[in-house]
């Protein structure tokens, strides 16, 4: 059995990975920022075992306190599977400035605040880093600047943990795949028909199927 940490578990991709996750036996943390949403997944997880921690990954602080708590709970992390994530879509010059704030603070300064806070704990037990990043990091899309900007951030950040955790007992893996049916696309006109696109719960069994520890993860490209 391993512990995973998912970020952005309270609904979607990070909500079907914990489901399935956790039939296979494992302890699921589940991290998001709000516990109505986390206490909705805990209560659907029929087997394994799970735990519930808000945090906001974008605030240093509150990542900090994570921490303190899951060591306070004797909580040791092996796989830690950084989802969270929020984009921002439409022509650059109308994208609002709180917007690409948002984009990058969470998609790319929660992925490091966390990646960093966990690293000690995953390379004493040999653990690993998952990167949700999505096609996003492949290849440039038109009215998608800021969130393609964050993507290849997350990209360029697991590559290089590629290379500097090479000689220890920790690795990373880069997750890349399509868009999915999810609320991430309620608040924009981006995509006029998201049903034509797969489940989170097809993704999340894709992602499980194929994950053998590689460095990358390619689903729907």
């Amino acid at each position: 059995m391993k512990t995973i940490l998912i970020t952005g578990a309270g609904s979607g991709l990070g909500a079907e990975l914990a489901k399935q996750w956790a039939n296979e036996g494992h302890h699921i943390v589940l991290v998001g920022r709000t516990k109505q949403k986390l206490e909705g997944v805990q209560r659907s997880i029929k087997n394994g075992s799970s735990s519930i921690y808000t945090c906001d990954i974008s605030d240093s602080k509150q990542v900090a306190e994570l921490m303190e708590a899951l060591e306070k709970n004797e909580t040791v992390v092996d796989l830690l599977v950084n989802n969270a994530g929020v984009g921002a879509f439409g022509a650059l010059e109308e994208i609002p400035i709180e917007d690409i704030h948002q984009v990058l603070d969470t998609n790319v300064k929660g992925t490091i605040f966390l990646t960093q806070a966990l690293l000690k704990t995953l390379k004493k037990g040999g653990g690993r880093v998952m990167n949700i990043i999505s096609t996003a990091g492949l290849k440039g899309k038109n009215h998608e600047s800021v969130y393609v900007a964050s993507k290849y951030a997350v990209r360029g950040f697991t590559e290089s943990l590629w290379k500097e955790l090479e000689d220890t007992n920790a690795s990373a893996t880069a997750v890349y795949m399509g868009g999915m049916d999810t609320p991430f696309w309620s608040d924009t006109n981006h995509v006029k028909d998201s049903s034509r696109l797969k489940s989170p719960s097809e993704k999340a069994k894709q992602i499980i199927h194929l994950d053998e520890g590689q460095k990358e993860i390619f689903i729907d490209r």
